[in-house]
């Protein structure tokens, strides 16, 4: 896996303060996307130890609510292995911070990946450009649903999350 940016103090993308991990790889090419630069799987560096330490120190703030990933698709085929295997050890290490994900697949297609078992909110859909509104808070355009994931799970059907 490969990613562009970890940055550290991001309230755009989730609830609360939080580290945000930008992966590479993406084919869901969709017009007008704000970070068409993460689509190419081999753009950006290596998602080694090294960045991995990077994130960790990020997320361990009493400040930082959580982690969200984003890109690229963390979801992208050629991710979904070391993303879930990172979703995991972050649930372990850091059972008090949320995990979000954003993903240009849609609920109903990936919500028996071994990856939701960690996800807490789900940001779906691919982004439309004619359905753009900087009214909308947490997601681009009003197709896209941020979904509880845990709940969606435990009651099996579809709950939206909505902010405390």
């Amino acid at each position: 896996m490969r990613y562009h940016n970890i940055t550290k103090d991001d309230m755009l993308n989730g609830e609360g303060l939080r580290a945000v991990l930008w992966v590479s790889g993406c084919d869901h090419g969709c017009k007008g996307c704000h970070n068409s630069i993460t689509w190419d799987p081999s753009g950006g560096i290596p998602f080694d130890a090294a960045a991995e330490k990077e994130l960790f120190e990020a997320i361990d703030h009493d400040y930082i609510s959580g982690v969200t990933l984003s890109g690229g698709d963390p979801l992208f085929m050629g991710n979904r292995q070391e993303m879930t295997a990172l979703t995991k050890n972050i649930k372990e290490r850091f059972p008090n911070k949320n995990i979000w994900l954003y993903t240009g697949y849609r609920w109903e297609e990936i919500n028996t990946l071994p990856i939701m078992e960690y996800v807490d909110v789900l940001v779906d859909g691919r982004f439309v450009e004619d359905l753009k509104s900087a009214k909308l808070h947490w997601r681009g355009s009003s197709n896209q649903r941020i979904i509880n994931v845990q709940k969606s799970l435990k009651n099996g059907s579809l709950y939206l999350y909505h902010a405390e």
